[in-house]
């Protein structure tokens, strides 16, 4: 079990500390904060609640969350340090003068959105394996984390960092130089910028610029980002058209980036009734809830497409704790009901109960070698009857496993029984009788499966009836 130090138990602070828990590593959290453990237990709850439905697979075993009152005893023994206390240089220097008391050897990163790792390291003997991972909030769901290294960076060290990031399902984008405000929040900066000078001139509420980001381009950056959009915009010419059109624009005075609007107090009263009457019937976490379901359901769209922010999802998907098929009944699924998986009556859809049980069958299948080889070779089992109860409400957030017992498995005939159960108390949600036959992918019609596919298959259902109470 590797451990995880948390310094600072804020927002970012506590979704560091959810993503690294529910990943499966131990975490020790130090915040002088007197509050910091209702705060970062709000951030945990919604946490548990969001992250499993990204995956298909349940998460590994949470790790032991720990609140301790000396910085020492945070950092003592971790294999990673992250440190997310004010934006304060010199608060910043003191925190890492007492980590490197106690532990000077664990990759040491900082959230800091504006401070480059230079600064951070200066005075310290140990500032090689120090740098810049600056995270996005919700840090528990959104992946990019900035790297920076920057100029004495120990290479061994981040690159270890890097990996451990990765490992719990972040993607670590290294930044070869160092600027100030990284590279993400100099976009955000500008279009902040911006949209401050068009409340000002009376040109757009705070509403109508939001509206602007979301039906528009916000959804195209979601999947393609700048560069990659603006190609597809130049048409079958790709960029260079693109450029070639749109270039001499940029000289244009349409926009202000290079100039803040002063912050009066009538400009600030402006922003905030108008942020109210906008969004002010709902509380934070409301507001928190509502940005977390949307994020999970386009995020697991993009998982479905294998694209961006999904394909990440899918591969640290493979590195999750894989179910049990040696088990009688085998235990084919482990996962948590996702949002987008429940309709308007606040439960899990009738079609959905068909995805788990074909989710179900393709690992019976593999379990007895009808796997992606398999069916690449040109064989595998159609599904040609299935007699599904409904017994109970499953509802987004739900952990559930489902058993899985071989009835027949002769010939070209596999006959499974299904038993869908919420973890925490055992009850059947559902049930699900399953033909299928074997078949060819060349003809589509019905063929004797592969000889070692059927030997294996006929051993497994031999050992599943020895064991039938």
């Amino acid at each position: 079990m590797s451990k995880a130090a948390i310094i600072g138990g804020g927002v970012i602070g506590g979704g560091w500390a959810a993503r690294f828990l529910l990943n499966g590593w131990d975490v020790a959290v130090y915040d002088p904060d007197p509050e910091a453990k209702r705060k970062i237990g709000e951030v945990l709850s919604q946490a548990r609640w969001a992250l499993p439905m990204l995956y298909d697979r349940a998460l590994p075993p949470e790790g032991q969350l720990t609140f301790v009152n000396a910085l020492e005893d945070a950092v003592s023994g971790a294999d990673y340090i992250q440190e997310s206390v004010p934006e304060r240089l010199d608060l910043k220097h003191k925190v890492y003068q007492q980590i490197e008391a106690a532990n000077a050897q664990a990759p040491l990163g900082s959230s800091t959105s504006g401070f480059k790792p230079s600064e951070l390291r200066e005075g310290l003997e140990s500032g090689g394996r120090l740098f810049v991972a600056h995270p996005f909030n919700p840090v528990y769901l959104l992946p990019l984390i900035e790297v920076v290294p920057g100029e004495g960076a120990d290479e061994a060290v981040v690159a270890q960092a890097r990996e451990t990031l990765a490992s719990v399902g972040l993607y670590p984008l290294e930044v070869k130089k160092e600027i100030d405000a990284h590279i993400a929040d100099r976009f955000l900066e500008a279009v902040w910028r911006e949209a401050l000078w068009l409340v000002k001139d009376g040109i757009a509420t705070t509403q109508e610029i939001d509206d602007a980001i979301r039906y528009g381009f916000g959804l195209r950056w979601a999947q393609m980002g700048l560069f990659e959009t603006y190609r597809i915009a130049g048409g079958e010419g790709g960029m260079a058209h693109f450029i070639a059109q749109f270039g001499p624009c940029l000289e244009w005075p349409w926009t202000k980036l290079m100039d803040v609007p002063e912050l009066t107090d009538d400009l600030i009263q402006t922003i905030g009734a108008q942020s109210d009457a906008q969004s002010g019937h709902l509380t934070i976490r409301e507001l928190e809830r509502l940005r977390d379901t949307n994020l999970i359901a386009m995020m697991r769209a993009l998982k479905a497409r294998g694209n961006a922010a999904g394909a990440l999802i899918a591969d640290h998907e493979k590195t999750l704790p894989d179910t049990d098929t040696d088990a009688v009944p085998m235990i084919t699924i482990r996962r948590v009901i996702p949002i987008d998986w429940t309709d308007y009556n606040g439960h899990m859809n009738e079609s959905r109960y068909g995805q788990v049980y074909s989710d179900a069958a393709d690992a019976t299948m593999m379990a007895f070698g009808a796997d992606e080889d398999y069916v690449a070779s040109g064989l595998s089992y159609f599904t040609v009857e299935n007699n599904i109860k409904y017994l109970a409400e499953a509802h987004a957030g739900d952990a559930c496993h489902v058993t899985t017992r071989i009835l027949l498995g002769e010939g070209k005939k596999l006959k499974l029984y299904h038993e869908m159960r919420r973890d925490h108390d055992g009850e059947v949600y559902s049930t699900c009788t399953q033909f299928l036959l074997h078949v060819s992918l060349e003809t589509r019609k019905t063929c004797p499966p592969r000889d070692d596919v059927a030997n294996r298959l006929t051993a497994l259902a031999k050992t599943h009836a020895e064991t039938e109470t």
